[in-house]
């Protein structure tokens, strides 16, 4: 379990830091990036400071000689409202019902007050020229590549029963040594599979277009190879790579814009979290011993994308 923390006097109770800390884990494992619990504590870390960094800049906004007017609370509700589909599922989405509103407009007030607060902290946007843009971009080339693609032609079999799985494999088995030997991949398709022909060439496509069995073979294929005969959901496939484009860097002039923003935000990150780290150095943070009590942990449950958990919006 975790413990709950006070901050400045303020209690976080323990199920908000397992929320945090359930959203975390649940996007790690979305992407991937985990198989299992190897990595649970730090990911309560990260909860855990993530948390304590929203709760002490929420203290220093109410501080903060910045009033929000109701005006520009129900300007921001009403935005919230549009943005969640309408009134009623905005209800819904949050959990809260109109007559809760009072709810709604303080914590839609904080996070205003959150915003001009951080706003001044960052203060006025500098601007960066061609020299730090470029060099940001070759720091960072990989992130400002175009995407891989390939182009691929297949053979399409789909196996109706149990019992022509072996006849449709040796068939397809067959072919594709023809196919080795030289044959026409595009005439023996169109002899031989069970799609039009117009859906033999399947064009160019990026990874995430089609299933994930085939892009696995043919995104390791090289142009020209003939696939061996491989199943994907009640069919047999042999395909063919016929063409490529690697990614490569996108042209520096063409995305000046977007590397500005990007250099921007990492800017303005690293102006807010320098921010938090001296809210924490004047702040008195402990953590409370707690009774183990019975009931599910609140770390077990899964949340959302952690992405609304930065400070920086």
């Amino acid at each position: 379990r975790v413990m709950p923390i006070i901050i400045n006097g303020e209690q976080i109770d323990e199920d908000l830091i397992g929320q945090e800390f359930s959203e975390i884990k649940s996007y790690h494992e979305r992407v991937g990036q985990i198989s299992c619990c190897e990595r649970d504590d730090e990911f309560r870390a990260t909860a855990i400071e993530n948390i304590t960094g929203r709760v002490l800049v929420a203290q220093a906004a109410r501080k903060h000689d910045a009033p929000v007017a109701p005006e520009e609370i129900d300007e921001a509700i009403e935005k919230l409202k549009e943005e969640h589909g309408g009134e009623q599922q905005f209800y819904y989405n949050m959990g809260l019902t109109p007559e809760q509103d009072d709810i709604i407009r303080d914590n839609v007030a904080t996070s205003l007050s959150v915003d001009k607060l951080l706003r001044e902290v960052c203060g006025d946007d500098p601007q960066p020229d061609d020299a730090i843009l470029k060099r940001f971009y070759e720091e960072n080339i990989d992130d400002y590549k175009t995407v891989e693609e390939v182009r691929a032609s297949h053979i399409f079999k789909s196996v109706q029963q149990a019992e022509e799985r072996e006849n449709l494999f040796k068939e397809l088995c067959e072919i594709r040594r023809q196919l080795l030997d030289g044959a026409d991949f595009n005439e023996t398709a169109q002899k031989h599979t069970d799609k039009p022909a117009e859906e033999i060439d399947l064009g160019f496509y990026k990874r995430g277009d089609l299933m994930e069995e085939f892009e696995v073979m043919t995104f390791s294929m090289k142009v020209g190879e003939i696939s061996p005969v491989f199943t994907m959901h009640g069919s047999f496939h042999i395909a063919t790579v016929t063409d490529r484009k690697p990614a490569v860097p996108r042209p520096f002039d063409e995305i000046k814009d977007e590397l500005k923003n990007a250099w921007l935000q990492i800017d303005r990150d690293g102006k807010i979290k320098t921010y938090i780290e001296k809210l924490k150095s004047q702040a008195e943070i402990e953590s409370i011993e707690v009774a183990d009590v019975e009931g599910d942990d609140p770390l077990a449950h899964e949340h959302a994308d952690p992405a609304a958990s930065n400070t920086s919006d």
